[in-house]
């Protein structure tokens, strides 16, 4: 099967044909109709996130049809879990000692054909094409647990407006949330996409509305975003970190976190963030705004994603 690799960190990917593979027992096997691109796929090449298997299928992202029962389903980034560490036990499985995550330690959706644990193949809903629904499986999923992660906030600032946040202002919106957005400095196109999904406002990190946030939702891998949230939240207010790498967070006064304003990260996601977003996607309905790429430019998707070139998703089609 046609697949594009990973042979080591900071190295391009390269196309290879590939034997096709074989599920064990428990899995299933799947011919991938789509795969998004994720921010986390560059932190497994630029080696922040390590890859514990080489050369690797990145992609987790996935749908994909069942080949024995013909199911469309979806692949997320949690590939694996014991169901028997404290963590699992408590309802916690995206904390799992022992986890396995798609395309870092499984082969991931970047080829024709892949295995999945059948536990974690996620039923689609139909109303959503195989395109649209790829982006859903990790930006959408780790948005809303960042979303929820906030509380039930009435005005949400959202720092890093791509992938995972044009998804959740649309979600947050529906909800009856006020959004406002924050970009690089001077970047008035994205400030004018983040107005089109919904939000009231948008600036750069540089400004403040005239209004203080209840929730400040940070997607962009950038530490020093950090303080300048904890700024704009009010008294009682939450700052939540929603990627799984950002660079160093740097020393800020401690009246910045004073007044029981809180800081706080979301760590991957769990099945149950799968359902509830799925279910959502329809009712609001979720409309991931799409740019596709054949299997075999894979890695002029990476690029693109990394340059800032793209105006919501990436999603390749094999």
């Amino acid at each position: 099967m046609r697949a594009m690799v990973l042979d080591a960190p900071r190295t391009p990917l390269r196309p290879a044909d590939l034997p096709m593979p074989v599920p064990g027992p428990g899995q299933v096997l799947l011919k991938v109709k789509a795969c998004g691109v994720c921010r986390t796929d560059l932190h497994v090449v630029d080696d922040e996130v390590h890859a514990t298997r080489a050369p690797l299928v990145l992609g987790h992202q996935i749908v994909g049809e069942r080949t024995d029962t013909g199911e469309r389903v979806g692949v997320p980034w949690l590939g694996w879990t014991d169901g028997t560490c404290p963590y699992c036990a408590r309802g916690q499985e995206n904390l799992c000692v022992a986890a396995r995550f798609t395309g870092k330690d499984l082969d991931g959706g970047y080829a024709e054909y892949c295995v999945a644990d059948e536990r974690f193949c996620l039923p689609l809903p139909d109303a959503i094409d195989d395109v649209h629904a790829a982006p859903l499986l990790c930006a959408a999923l780790i948005g809303l647990r960042t979303l929820r992660a906030g509380g039930d906030a009435a005005r949400v600032g959202i720092y890093g407006f791509g992938n995972a946040a044009h998804l959740i202002c649309q979600v947050a919106t529906w909800e009856g949330r006020e959004v406002y957005a924050f970009t690089r400095p001077g970047d008035e196109r994205t400030q004018a996409f983040a107005r089109e999904q919904g939000a009231v406002w948008a600036g750069g990190t540089d400004e403040r509305p005239d209004v203080e946030l209840d929730s400040a939702l940070i997607f962009a891998p950038a530490g020093e975003l950090v303080p300048l949230a904890l700024r704009a939240v009010r008294p009682g207010g939450v700052v939540v970190c929603g990627g799984i790498h950002m660079s160093d967070i740097p020393s800020f006064p401690y009246a910045d976190l004073w007044e029981e304003r809180s800081l706080r990260s979301v760590a991957n996601l769990t099945r149950a963030d799968g359902r509830e977003l799925l279910a959502l996607a329809p009712k609001v309905p979720l409309r991931a705004a799409v740019t596709t790429y054949a299997l075999e430019d894979a890695q002029r998707a990476l690029d693109d994603l990394r340059g800032g070139a793209l105006e919501g998703a990436a999603v390749i089609v094999p």
